[in-house]
């Protein structure tokens, strides 16, 4: 199945292949009309190329079914077979067969409407195919730098202090008309772009009843509801989204034409709409929207979690794979992969808290660390785990891992007394940071240089600094299995 997120590539105008010059093709009969574009080039013999046509072609031919003393007749009969099969014009080879193009099929071309070009005996068949894949190419390329500033653009808009209307205005921007939000009701509740005018008007509210998730007068969702349709009216082309959210509410654009990645522009929109009018409608925000007020005007966390609907969560930390820091759109779509909408970017990292009761898998694209379930008040622990846990995740390319939360041997003493023997064990390096991270990073993996160096993002070089320093700080060798045992139990009492 095709790419939903990539724009199909677009078609060529048939002036644009005139344009080369070095083809040396000629229009001599049809409509010289620039609306006119073609899809592919199909090279056939055949006198009634009808079945092998899918439309849109440009139907190459050097006349070799012509039988001899063809007349008037014949013509008309392979012109119109041509015409009902959809071609968008016809290209007659000169030489070696026929050495000018046959009057009867010029006047036939011209008659059902038809353009036919004449191509030299210098140029093959081939050259012209080849040149109209160059055009598509230059074509498509264009089309995905125009989708992919849009993306660009709409995803900026989203994380506005008013989102909804600065999508809305960049959507119709990118469109070239008007683009509006239905309500539950029915009702345009935010739009931007010019008027496209009554009657487009009346028909683009009427097209967004036909994608509604619910119908008027409280009727019950239907599945047989299309999530977008499409119409033309007053030369405006139409277009409805249903949006995602399941709240009833539709995404409708009004323009004057429609490119091949209007669509997927379009689509993006509707998605990031969705996150929004999901997000301020659902009870579920509401909620959110209320324990974060509650923490602000210092309610503690353990107070304010069953509003987020559970007691214990786990911290996911996650790192996309090979590219830039994440944007709001991509840390959106990893909290909805793993069933959260509580996302926070933080940097090259993106944290998700998820409810115990959800399974975090593994998402493709992303390394993850995942927490043990924990309390609110021991959230902060948790976000801690989390980071360890990723950064032995990518220093071993493991896609995922979880930090281990079954009873260990820590749990055979006293909490006071392991704090208090990692207090004082530690206390040479405790001042510095950075020394405390790269021994634990160290010890995780069994001390290996590159290894730490990349879960650190540091140097190796380093890395081998500061376990010198750890070594002689702590007077001990960090070599001996014992004092390696001894000093991770005492780091992960900190």
């Amino acid at each position: 199945m095709p790419d939903p997120t990539v724009p199909p590539t677009p078609p060529v105008a048939l002036d644009a292949l005139l344009a080369r010059a070095d083809l040396g093709l000629r229009r001599i009969a049809g409509p010289a009309d620039p609306a006119v574009v073609v899809h592919w080039a199909h090279t056939s013999e055949m006198a009634d190329p009808y079945p092998y046509l899918l439309g849109g072609e440009l139907l190459l031919s050097a006349g070799v079914h012509i039988p001899d003393g063809a007349g008037a007749g014949y013509f008309d009969a392979y012109v119109s077979r041509i015409v009902a099969a959809g071609g968008a014009a016809l290209g007659f080879g000169v030489a070696p067969v026929h050495d000018t193009v046959p009057g009867a099929l010029v006047e036939a071309c011209e008659m059902h409407g038809l353009p036919l070009l004449e191509v030299p005996p210098r140029t093959t068949f081939s050259a012209v195919a080849r040149a109209l894949w160059q055009l598509m190419a230059q074509a498509r390329t264009a089309e995905l730098r125009r989708v992919t500033e849009a993306q660009q653009s709409l995803a900026t808009a989203a994380a506005r202090p008013d989102p909804v209307p600065a999508v809305l205005q960049q959507l119709a921007r990118r469109l070239g008309g008007r683009a509006v939000l239905y309500g539950p009701e029915g009702t345009p509740i935010a739009g931007a772009g010019p008027d496209p005018g009554a009657e487009a008007r009346t028909a683009l509210a009427k097209l967004a009843e036909v994608v509604r998730p619910s119908g008027p007068s409280g009727q019950e969702p239907s599945d047989a509801r299309p999530s977008s349709a499409s119409d033309t009216v007053a030369g405006v082309r139409l277009v409805a989204h249903a949006l995602g959210n399941g709240e009833g509410f539709v995404l409708g654009s009004a323009a004057p034409q429609r490119d091949a990645g209007d669509h997927t522009i379009a689509s993006v929109a509707a998605v990031l709409l969705s996150l929004l009018t999901g997000e301020r409608h659902s009870g579920s925000g509401a909620g959110r929207s209320s324990a974060l007020v509650r923490l602000l005007l210092g309610a503690a966390p353990e107070e304010v979690a069953p509003l987020l609907g559970g007691d214990r969560w786990r911290v996911v930390r996650g790192r996309p794979d090979g590219r830039a820091a994440p944007d709001p759109v991509a840390a959106s779509a990893l909290g909805a992969a793993l069933g959260s909408s509580l996302v926070d970017v933080a940097g090259e990292v993106v944290r998700v808290l998820v409810p115990d009761g959800r399974t975090v898998e593994r998402v493709p694209g992303w390394t993850l660390g995942v927490s043990a379930a924990a309390a609110p008040r021991d959230w902060p622990a948790a976000d801690a785990q989390a980071s360890r846990a990723l950064a032995r995740a990518r220093a071993t390319r493991t896609p995922l891992l979880r930090h281990g939360d079954r009873p260990a041997l820590t749990d055979l003493v006293p909490p006071h007394d392991a704090d208090a023997h990692a207090r004082a064990l530690l206390a040479p390096i405790e001042r510095s940071p950075a020394l405390v991270d790269t021994l634990r990073t160290w010890l995780s993996l069994h001390g290996s240089w590159d290894r730490t160096a990349v879960a650190l993002d540091v140097h190796r070089n380093t890395v081998r600094q500061r376990i010198a320093r750890c070594a002689a700080l702590l007077d001990t060798d960090l070599d001996a299995p014992d004092v390696r045992m001894e000093l991770w139990f005492a780091l992960r009492r900190t």
